[in-house]
């Protein structure tokens, strides 16, 4: 009798932090992706030195941090930058906007990723290290952009 009175109190308590941890609408939310980063960038001969596996993840992931960001640059390169941020309203059709981008960007993402995974491991291994090296590359730029 115990052990179901604990295990109801840890299922109550988690749905309830659950539920608080839920984002708020009014909270302000991040026209580019806080997702879209890339913590380290690579040279060409640690790539050479990976597996096609490796190379297959590091494509992917860089993928989805341009996907994440291109669209956006003329309004924002960083993570975190919000509509109220750059003096868009905060209004109920701006968000409605913004989450349905989202939302579209991220059905994008899970069919591409699925097809990547599929077709990048018949690809050539020279050209996954070339492809890599000219996403960091347009990352790096992206980043030299928001400088000036």
């Amino acid at each position: 009798m115990k052990g179901k009175i604990i295990f109801f109190s840890i299922v109550m308590l988690a749905l309830t932090s659950k539920g608080l941890a839920q984002s708020k609408p009014n909270m302000p939310k991040s026209i580019v992706s806080t997702s879209a980063a890339i913590r380290t960038y690579y040279d060409d001969k640690t790539l050479k030195a990976m597996s096609k596996g490796e190379l297959v993840e590091l494509y992917i992931e860089r993928m989805k941090v341009m996907v994440k960001i291109m669209p956006h640059i003329a309004l924002a390169t960083k993570p975190g930058v919000t509509m109220s941020d750059l003096g868009i309203p905060d209004d109920s059709d701006n968000r409605k906007a913004l989450d349905l981008e989202t939302e579209a960007t991220q059905t994008y993402l899970e069919i591409t990723v699925n097809f990547l995974r599929k077709m990048l491991p018949y690809s050539d291994k020279n050209q996954l290290v070339t492809m890599i090296l000219f996403y960091e590359q347009t990352l790096k730029s992206l980043h030299e952009v928001e400088q000036q």
